[in-house]
């Protein structure tokens, strides 16, 4: 997928970090020479990009904070875009109350909706780092594998974007991330 122009599409439940993790990724690809637009939960990249809107089928990568919110915008992928998914299920409010059950076999739906799946326990990389508000970074940085920007762009981006008290745990939960999605990590 690491290509000159892309399309980005972000899903999560609220409170996730969707919208932080969009910001680094936009800054990320400013540092590293492209133009961007971005809404919320669509980022796109490339030499000149004119509107941040996704269309159906047309994104390169979800990444996806929660495994029912992949099921529920896959279909904005193209038939060979990949997806980053945690594999954390977060329950909405109509299945806690009891008025609706959460889907099954939601990964096997996963996996064949989506033929390049990468589902990755995120939620274990922060709590490992003492951070549960680090899924977002954790997801950065396996998203970063499939992204054509070097390390150093997302780290940079980074202590653009946040508080320097928050610096070195969001590093730490980016190359986590990363780690998941390396050669014999947990992504797959």
């Amino acid at each position: 997928m690491k290509q000159a122009r892309g399309n980005v599409f972000l899903a999560g439940v609220g409170g996730q970090g969707a919208l932080l993790a969009s910001e680094v990724l936009g800054e990320a690809f400013l540092i590293g020479g492209y133009d961007v637009k971005k809404s919320e939960v669509h980022l796109r990249y490339g030499p000149k990009v004119f509107s941040p809107l996704i269309e159906p089928g047309s994104a390169d990568l979800l990444v996806a904070f929660e495994k029912m919110e992949a099921l529920r915008f896959a279909h904005f992928l193209k038939p060979a875009g990949a997806a980053v998914v945690n594999a954390q299920e977060i329950l909405p409010p109509s299945v806690a109350t009891g008025r609706e059950r959460y889907p099954e076999n939601i990964a096997e739906r996963l996996a064949g909706v989506i033929p390049n799946l990468y589902l990755i326990d995120a939620l274990a990389a922060a709590l490992s780092l003492r951070e549960v508000r680090a899924v977002n970074m954790v997801m950065v940085g396996a998203a970063s594998h499939l992204l054509p920007l070097p390390e150093t762009c997302y780290l940079e981006a980074l202590r653009a974007r946040l508080p320097e008290r928050i610096v070195e745990v969001n590093a730490k939960a980016f190359h986590s991330g990363r780690a998941l999605m390396a050669p014999g990590g947990a992504g797959r």
